[in-house]
């Protein structure tokens, strides 16, 4: 019936309207439809060694969270003394400090306007607090069994790392939950060390190194792109050492996964980049693409 209807009809052009009655089938379209398909308009073209510049962020995350637990496990086996880690933490804690300042020349201090002395107080607060509350760190597990404290703490880690600010802009990137369970997974290891003493040096240590180390390698990578692929390499070939005298064997593995990171990743990523084949044309969803932010007042 339709198609008798559209024959006898007189010959009439299509118009892609709904408000006017025309002689051809709801979907019916001329062909004119394709001539406005487009194909990976919004992909991005990548380089292969800018995705493995780009990726090491990951990998410093992934070092950090190696050194740590190595530090950890030293100290829980005797090799390393409190007032040795301590005072290491203390000294590079000095030299990032200063790095970190004159990276840009201090211009990031003058404009938020934060001076020595309110870093200075901050840090005399957190130290003495923590000092103060670590026989309650060391006593703070005591009624959890020693191996669902470390499932915890791996748990933990494992969400550190996944919600970590890899400079991506997701939904499920969070700073602050990031931080939060690196830190109960340094309370929960550090409640199974000898002393209070080494509580106390173990939270600081890893306050160090999972909220003041990202932020200076932050600024490297956005300062000093050259020091920050040596201060990577640098710090990836420390943690394989540290991880080494540890286990062999976990020193290979951890070593496999970098390199997978690394080099292995972004090469899928462009291979797999060029498969791809988003289309897009009339078909399509209308976007708004005015702000109406106005409306919400």
């Amino acid at each position: 019936m339709v198609c008798a209807q559209v024959e006898t009809s007189p010959r009439r052009c299509w118009q892609k309207v709904l408000y006017e009655r025309q002689p051809f089938p709801d979907n019916y379209v001329d062909q004119r439809f394709l001539e406005e398909l487009r194909k990976n308009i919004h992909a991005r073209q990548y380089q292969y060694w800018n995705v493995v510049y780009e990726s090491g962020v990951v990998v410093q995350q992934l070092c950090s969270v190696c050194v740590f637990v190595v530090t950890w496990w030293y100290m829980d086996a005797g090799v390393l003394s409190p007032q040795g880690l301590f005072g290491a933490a203390l000294l590079t804690s000095l030299l990032g400090y200063v790095l970190f300042d004159a990276i840009d020349a201090g211009v990031g201090r003058r404009e938020s306007g934060r001076t020595r002395w309110a870093d200075l107080k901050s840090t005399l607060v957190f130290t003495a607090f923590t000092y103060g509350f670590s026989p309650v760190l060391k006593t703070l597990t005591e009624s959890i069994s020693t191996d669902t404290i470390y499932a915890m703490s791996a748990f933990m880690l494992l969400g550190h790392l996944i919600f970590f600010d890899y400079g991506a802009n997701a939904a499920i990137v969070s700073s602050t939950l990031s931080l939060n369970m690196a830190i109960f997974a340094s309370v929960c290891l550090a409640s199974r060390l000898p002393r209070s003493l080494h509580a106390f040096v173990m939270v600081t240590f890893a306050m160090q190194i999972f909220a003041l180390w990202p932020m200076l390698q932050k600024k490297l990578k956005a300062r000093t792109p050259y020091c920050y692929v040596g201060v990577t390499a640098l710090f990836a070939l420390v943690s394989l050492v540290g991880l080494a005298s540890v286990s062999s064997v976990g020193a290979v593995l951890f070593a496999s996964l970098l390199l997978s990171i690394s080099c292995l990743c972004p090469y899928c990523l462009i291979r797999l980049q060029q498969l791809k084949d988003n289309i897009h044309g009339p078909w399509d969803e209308a976007e708004i693409k005015e702000d109406l932010s106005r409306f919400l007042m």
